[in-house]
């Protein structure tokens, strides 16, 4: 078959499952992780100044330059192997290295990634991560000593994932230097495509979740304009029941709130969509790790449920009361729209009722006219008539004041009559 019969896409898209595998991981190693995002409009940002800045990095240790047109990239940096993925509103930078350094999670890892270089990159970085994989001793509970020492016990989340293939321990805070921690203990004999995958997904679930909490910072910022905003709207509705407050006035104000919730919807739209997307994503990776409880601690799921899925709650909250608030903009102008029309409609009415009485006015004016026009045409009439019949008068010897009482009424009924047949047909005519 010859590829005229293929859609242009279809290897595109079918590589394009296979572009991102997970790594494959031998422990003990060492994860290190940034992900980078422009403050605003990420998603229409120069990618290729995402790319000149992997280049730089690759430059720095040696390695390959990527493809400018590249959205994802891997290659041997030093000891480190390097994974660089571009997505729709960041970047991320991974590096892999065999065994762990002398003291756990020293800063010192992170340096394969230079503060100098990260502070020029393109954005700003929303994720830093330092993951410590290592082998779990024969006792499991021996590993408790050491998440004591590395993470804060109050927000502390050890569990086994995989079929309890794996500890998983993590506090999901800062430390000094500005990294996240996890630690891995990882049953001996586990093979490195799950330990890999155990990887993967804690930096994904730590990526997800940043880049989601974004949205609760936005839906704070929207709760201060929408606090600002409700009283004006609620103080708009109250008065539209004032006869004695011009409807344009009303309009005016209306048109007003509604253009700011409008224009606060167009700018947080994208953000909100974004963190429920990003919110499915990381409790999806969080089902993905089949977690159970390890001696007795706090499980992932019980985690994002007390301190993660309230801040998704509060976004989401915002979002639609913004909604609520647009909604009520809008029953607002359909009311002032109602009160408009009634207004007009009165006013309309007002109007017909004056034509109606102008038109009577008009109609008996008419009337009067045309009486008067039948007197005037019958003084003229009965003139002609008695100057026409005054010789048939004398010669019948009738006097000529008796010949013109005669010829009067005649003429009146003559042109009265006249006068409403024209005034039929007009009406016929009509």
């Amino acid at each position: 078959m010859t590829n005229d019969a293929e859609h242009p896409l279809r290897y595109a898209l079918v590589n394009e499952l296979h572009a991102r595998p997970s790594p494959r991981l031998e422990a003990p190693c060492t994860a290190v992780f940034v992900a980078f995002k422009e403050p605003s409009d990420a998603a229409n940002r120069d990618r290729g100044r995402d790319v000149a800045h992997l280049a730089e990095l690759c430059r720095r240790h040696g390695a390959p330059s990527p493809d400018p047109q590249a959205g994802h990239y891997a290659a041997q940096m030093g000891r480190h192997k390097l994974r660089w993925e571009s997505h729709t509103e960041f970047v991320t930078y991974a590096a892999f290295a065999r065994g762990l350094p002398p003291r756990p999670f020293d800063p010192s890892v992170g340096e394969v990634f230079p503060a100098e270089w990260q502070f020029a990159a393109p954005g700003k970085r929303v994720a830093a991560v330092i993951i410590h994989v290592d082998l779990l001793p024969e006792e499991p509970q021996d590993v408790l000593p050491r998440l004591s020492e590395w993470f804060a016990a109050d927000s502390l989340a050890a569990v086994w994932v995989l079929d309890e293939s794996a500890v998983v321990a993590g506090d999901f805070r800062i430390d000094p230097a500005g990294w996240m921690r996890f630690a891995v203990f990882v049953r001996p004999g586990t093979g490195s495509g799950r330990i890999g995958r155990i990887v993967q997904r804690l930096l994904e679930l730590e990526t997800y979740r940043s880049m989601s909490m974004l949205g609760l910072g936005r839906a704070r910022e929207l709760t201060e304009q929408m606090n600002a905003l409700d009283p004006l709207l609620s103080d708009i509705v109250r008065g539209m029941a004032d006869e004695g407050r011009p409807a344009e006035t009303v309009l005016h104000e209306l048109l007003a709130v509604s253009t700011k919730l409008e224009t606060e919807a167009v700018q947080h739209g994208f953000r909100f969509g974004a963190t429920a997307a990003y919110e499915a994503i990381v409790m999806d990776r969080v089902a993905a790790l089949r977690e159970s409880r390890f001696m007795g601690g706090q499980m992932l799921t019980e985690f994002m449920a007390r301190r993660y899925a309230p801040a998704m709650r509060t976004a989401k909250s915002a979002e639609r009361r913004l909604g609520a608030m647009i909604d009520r903009a809008e029953r607002a102008g359909e009311l002032l729209r109602t009160r408009v029309d009634v207004w007009r409609g009165a006013q309309n009415q007002e109007i017909m009722e004056r034509m109606d009485r102008r038109a009577d006015l008009q109609l008996r004016l008419q009337h009067t006219v045309e009486g008067l026009s039948v007197v005037a045409i019958s003084y003229y009439a009965v003139g002609l008539a008695g100057y026409a019949l005054y010789p048939v008068g004398q010669a019948l010897g009738i006097d000529k004041s008796v010949l013109i009482a005669v010829l009067t009424p005649l003429v009146i009924a003559g042109v009265w009559f006249g006068m409403r047949r024209i005034r039929a047909r007009l009406h016929d005519g009509d």
